[in-house]
């Protein structure tokens, strides 16, 4: 094998190689209908280019006989070098699959994030779990109890806006929470079957929707009128409906002062929640400004 397999091929087969590393990798399968699907190709072609990556990366995808489609097998040495921000991406919204690359973009860009670690073998354990419905063994240092060892089952990735979690249930708290990324330590799929109150229909916060209605500051906001450009509200008032578990997460970012008498007049708070009512019951709003609760995030 050269030591560079993918120099002489053409930039789409990168690009549907790399699609079937991603499956291969984060999914735990690939099958010949995802590349026809995704990329428009005959069956013939994806069978072609299936083959290809088995000869490039001998090893990393097995055909399964019973299932008729291809999975990932362990240990995986990927070809490509993905960011883990872009694996994240793919996983939330499924594009940016092609080959990973350094381009520079056509406009000056910078972001504000903190750089956090993220081990991305790691991270294609918990996919493949949520993808396939399996508990989870995992080394997890939590802010309450440090360094611990517990069963979880994974169900969704969820992006904070600061940092990125997965969503699941803890046998070790009997609760469902979310577990920041960035401090999984280790992660194995275990057998085992997963029981009735432990499955994502049954988390509460999860499936109950929140509607919130933010409007600008009435004490710290001179000019409503910028605020309401700027959010595109709507008669004075922007309604935003989300997951109760994503809602003490989405008011500490945006700074929305939830005190019933929009008390907090530090000039940073512009947004003000005005039906306060809304977040009864909701569980995560120790992270809400001016609110307080029992906060969930382990």
């Amino acid at each position: 094998m050269p030591p560079n397999p993918l120099a002489d091929l053409t930039r789409p087969q990168r690009d549907r190689l790399a699609f079937v590393e991603l499956r291969a990798r984060f999914i735990g399968e690939i099958g010949r209908q995802d590349l026809v699907a995704r990329f428009g190709i005959q069956t013939a072609a994806a069978s072609r280019d299936l083959a290809l990556y088995r000869a490039i990366a001998p090893g990393n995808i097995e055909y399964d006989t019973k299932a008729r489609t291809y999975i990932g097998a362990a240990p995986y040495k990927p070809v490509f070098d993905f960011a883990p921000e872009r694996v994240l991406s793919w996983l939330a919204q499924g594009y940016a699959d092609g080959e990973p690359i350094r381009l520079k973009g056509p406009l000056p860009h910078e972001g504000s994030r903190l750089p956090y670690r993220l081990d991305l073998e790691l991270l294609a354990v918990l996919s493949r779990a949520i993808h396939q419905g399996k508990p989870v063994e995992v080394s997890y240092r939590s802010l309450s109890s440090g360094l611990t060892t517990r069963e979880i089952i994974p169900f969704a990735l969820a992006d904070s806006g600061l940092r990125w979690h997965v969503r699941a249930f803890d046998r070790r708290s009997g609760a469902f929470r979310d577990f920041a990324l960035g401090r999984f330590e280790a992660a194995r799929l275990t057998r085992g079957a997963v029981a009735e109150h432990e499955r994502a229909d049954r988390d509460i916060q999860w499936n109950r929707i929140a509607e919130l209605e933010l409007v600008p500051h009435p004490d710290n906001v001179q000019h409503r009128d910028s605020i309401e450009a700027e959010y595109g509200m709507e008669n004075g008032v922007l309604k935003i409906q989300l997951r109760a578990a994503m809602a003490g997460y989405l008011l500490r970012r945006w700074n929305v002062d939830c005190t019933e008498d929009h008390s907090l007049t530090v000039a940073e708070y512009q947004l003000w929640l005005r039906n306060r009512l809304a977040l009864y019951g909701v569980t995560n709003l120790v992270l809400a400004p001016g609110y307080g609760a029992e906060a969930t995030e382990d």
